[in-house]
C-alpha cells in the first residue's frame, strides 16, 4: 500500500509541474520580460528636442581659458641629457 501511495504522489507532483511549466511559467516569464524591457527603455531613451526637422544644432563645450604652453614640451637641454 505504501508503494502505491508513493507512486501516486510522484505522479501528482509530475502532473502539477507539467501544468505549471506549460501554462503558468510562460505567463510569469512574459510579465518579467516586459517589465525589464520597460525599465531599459526608460533608462536608455533620451528626451526629444523641440527642434524642427532639418534644423541644425551645434553643441560644444567651451575651451578652457588657462593655457599652459610648456606642458609636453622638451627643451634642448633635456634632449642632450638623454644622449
Amino acid at each position: 500500500m505504501g508503494l502505491l501511495r508513493t507512486l501516486l504522489v510522484f505522479l501528482a507532483i509530475y502532473y502539477v509541474l507539467k501544468f505549471l511549466s506549460r501554462y503558468i511559467f510562460p505567463f510569469i516569464l512574459k510579465k518579467a520580460v516586459s517589465k525589464v524591457e520597460k525599465n531599459m527603455k526608460e533608462k536608455y531613451t533620451q528626451p526629444q528636442d523641440s527642434s524642427k526637422v532639418g534644423e541644425t544644432t551645434v553643441e560644444f563645450a567651451p575651451e578652457p581659458t588657462s593655457h599652459n604652453n610648456k606642458v609636453g614640451e622638451i627643451g634642448r637641454a633635456s634632449c642632450r641629457e638623454r644622449v
